[in-house]
């Protein structure tokens, strides 16, 4: 059963990296940088420099949550990790959903043509980081048999 879960929150967190880091870059592409500030807009050596920066914990979470491991005599294990890794995601649930819940009106322009605002994109964020943060909490209060 543990290993069940942990393998699904390393999928779900796997698809929720994947969600934030083509959203990011798109962001940056459009000239809209951290919580939201403006930029100069993305330059290809930017938007290479993040990409291969948010790469780092889109491929390393998932893998330290898919394999048993442990260090310190036992003492931190992936279950650890986990809880780490779920306090992560529900503060990062609180900082997006206090972008859903400010109506500033800002906006960016959509992939598929059109706009987006931040609004409407930050529920998009935060539903999926809730979906994250339900499977690893759920992996994270398993007790590993």
């Amino acid at each position: 059963m543990s290993e069940r879960r942990f393998r699904t929150a390393a999928l779900t967190y796997l698809g929720y990296g994947v969600v934030y880091w083509i959203g990011g870059l798109w962001l940056l592409s459009q000239g809209v940088g951290v919580m939201g500030g403006r930029t100069g807009g993305g330059t290809a050596a930017s938007l290479l420099r993040w990409g291969v920066i948010g790469l780092v914990p889109l491929v390393a979470i998932p893998l330290c949550l898919w394999r048993r491991w442990s260090f310190a005599a036992g003492w931190v294990s992936r279950r650890t990790f986990a809880w780490l890794v779920a306090a992560l995601l529900a503060f990062r649930v609180w900082k997006v959903a206090g972008v859903a819940l400010r109506s500033d009106g800002g906006a960016v322009a959509a992939p598929w043509g059109g706009s987006v605002t931040f609004q409407a994109g930050a529920v998009v964020f935060v539903l999926v980081t809730i979906l994250a943060l339900v499977a690893v909490t759920r992996a994270a209060a398993t007790r590993e048999g």
